[in-house]
């Protein structure tokens, strides 16, 4: 069903744009046309600066229940103590703890990228653009490339990431 671009239906379609009706809106009351059609038209008759749309009344929103208000919490396992919680009747978004701060009585060693070996800390401390850059330095096991503190830091255990993700 093609119908041409009438001079009418031109005038209409101008009319239209300028009261601020969307394309689709306009494709459906001139009928026989899509709305990239009248994308296209709009664009081609160099139509532009259209009137703001009108604003349609706000939907009331329906107030959505909890999905598990009473939502059941597994035993916690720290170390070999286990810990039943109760469950809650709302959880709170759970927030990774900060890492605690590097003490002050072991300071970097301040390593470059030509000092460090297998056995020195990788993490990069400050921004590689600057002449302050460096790397902690300290000393790591064997086989990982961050000390104790920043293994910390970068390793987070596989029973947290699965928690986080339910949690998403």
């Amino acid at each position: 069903m093609d119908l041409s671009w009438t001079d009418d239906r031109v005038e209409r379609l101008k009319t239209l744009w300028m009261e601020g009706h969307s394309a689709s809106q306009i494709a459906a009351e001139l009928g026989g046309v899509t709305r990239n059609a009248v994308i296209g038209k709009v664009h081609r008759l160099g139509l532009s600066g259209r009137a703001k749309p009108q604003p349609q009344a706000a939907r009331p929103r329906k107030a959505r229940e909890p999905s598990h208000p009473m939502r059941p919490v597994a035993p916690i396992t720290i170390g070999n103590l286990a810990v039943k919680a109760e469950p809650m009747a709302e959880a709170a978004p759970e927030v990774a703890p900060a890492p605690a701060p590097v003490p002050e009585v072991v300071p970097f060693e301040r390593a470059t990228i030509l000092t460090l070996t297998e056995q020195t800390c990788k993490w990069p401390i400050g921004d590689p653009s600057r002449a302050d850059f460096f790397f902690c330095g300290r000393k790591s096991e064997s086989g990982v490339p961050y000390c104790t503190y920043h293994c910390r830091m970068a390793y987070q255990p596989a029973h947290d990431r699965r928690r986080d993700r339910k949690a998403s």
